[in-house]
């Protein structure tokens, strides 16, 4: 176990609360907007991507930045109500609400009502076909975790749940799924993959003495290989979707920031140390927002 490591947040604006609250907000994972951004920008790339006029893309992104927050508070609940016991045995998750007892199973159940509640009521504003696709994503959320008991994949498993928001940008904007959505997906779980990949060496020790599979311990002798194929896999179905879409010219050249900052993550990648793996992690908000901003460059 690794002594005294955890990326739980208890100082900062969560300190200065109301003291009956912080639980609940460290249990949707409020001190920790990462998660947000990362479920948020591939809803964003599928609404970049269908190129429909700005002022729908602008409420469309408003309203997915706001499910994003919501589904992913909720998708924390869930994970969290399955995983109590296992986090209780590993450092970084000891102190989670659940785990360490500070919201009930009951009370927190009630939470994640109002929170698929707040969901619903964003996705109502969308079209019909998103409440289809909304309705399967549930599905996801509800099975990812317990991906890790059964799979040594599921990070897997987390891309196509977190990934999801691409088809349902897409869907939102375009009112259609195709085969530059089906590209885009593609990328995202590809993406998702290779992050959380990054992110489960922070618990590699604690997994393997819990019995928890994950694709950190599987590829752990070939972490770079098995980073590199993921991403390089992410960039060429970027590639596919920008040219299933009719991307300009301009499209590619904008998407180098984007494959650079993937590179430095397959270099820099050191699975020994936790506190490297969680800042190249949270390096991934500015790598989605690379490929955003490409997207936005094919739309000129």
């Amino acid at each position: 176990m690794t002594q005294g490591f955890t990326d739980i947040r208890t100082a900062g604006w969560v300190a200065r609360v109301p003291e009956a609250w912080r639980p609940y907000l460290l249990l949707a994972r409020l001190d920790r907007p990462i998660g947000i951004w990362l479920l948020w920008l591939p809803g964003a790339w599928g609404i970049l991507l269908a190129r429909v006029p700005s002022g729908a893309t602008l409420r469309l992104l408003a309203l997915f930045a706001i499910g994003s927050v919501v589904m992913r508070a909720a998708g924390c609940v869930v994970n969290d109500m399955w995983d109590r016991d296992l986090d209780r045995r590993v450092q970084r998750t000891a102190g989670r609400p659940l785990a360490a007892g500070t919201v009930s199973l009951r009370h927190a159940a009630v939470f994640l009502g109002v929170l698929l509640l707040a969901g619903l009521g964003v996705l109502l504003q969308l079209n019909r076909l998103c409440w289809m696709l909304g309705a399967a994503s549930l599905v996801l959320v509800a099975l990812y975790p317990l991906a890790k008991r059964v799979t040594w994949w599921p990070q897997l498993v987390m891309g196509f749940t977190f990934g999801f928001g691409a088809p349902m940008g897409y869907a939102a904007a375009a009112g259609r799924v195709d085969a530059a959505c089906a590209a885009l997906y593609a990328a995202a779980i590809f993406w998702d993959l290779g992050f959380d990949t990054v992110y489960g060496f922070q618990d590699i020790e604690d997994d393997a003495l819990a019995g928890v599979k994950s694709t950190s311990r599987r590829f752990a002798h070939v972490p770079r290989r098995f980073l590199a194929a993921s991403y390089a896999a992410c960039v060429v179905c970027l590639g596919l979707a920008g040219w299933q879409a009719g991307a300009g010219a301009a499209f590619w050249p904008a998407l180098l920031p984007a494959c650079g900052l993937l590179a430095w993550q397959v270099a820099r990648l050191d699975p020994g140390s936790p506190a490297a793996c969680l800042r190249l992690f949270r390096l991934n908000r500015e790598t989605g927002l690379a490929v955003a901003a490409a997207l936005l460059v094919a739309r000129l």
